[in-house]
């Protein structure tokens, strides 16, 4: 039986980590041991990334509500507390959007939120 080697596959899977690491500063990007190592820790970074992106949108969004409430009279946690009590149920993003472009409507919600508590 004839012997198979596996050259093809090995130089397809480094060609793969190389081109991934393509732009990696120095020998990152040319050695395949240190691009592979720098792939396997930018993979590590964008899974991570993903996940603070999440938290810092959120950070945002309440930061922007939480201004326009003041600016209305109102804190935050009251603000949110009298919009669950009077049944609105609106997200943290559409808040945001609407105390940054729409601020009338959001003083009315503010009115809502007060008049529900």
């Amino acid at each position: 039986m004839a012997r198979i080697k596996g050259a093809m596959m090995t130089r397809k899977r480094r060609n793969k980590v190389l081109k991934a690491a393509k732009g990696y500063w120095g020998a990152k990007s040319k050695h395949f041991k240190m691009a592979k190592q720098a792939v396997l820790k930018s993979g590590n970074y964008a899974f991570a990334g993903r996940k603070m992106k999440k938290r810092d949108f959120r950070k945002l969004w309440i930061a922007r509500i939480s201004a326009q409430a003041k600016v209305n009279g109102m804190n935050y946690s009251t603000f949110m507390h009298g919009l669950k009590v009077a049944g609105i149920d609106l997200n943290r993003k559409m808040l945001a959007e609407l105390a940054v472009s729409d601020k009338e409507a959001f003083a009315e919600l503010v009115a809502k939120a007060k008049a529900a508590l």
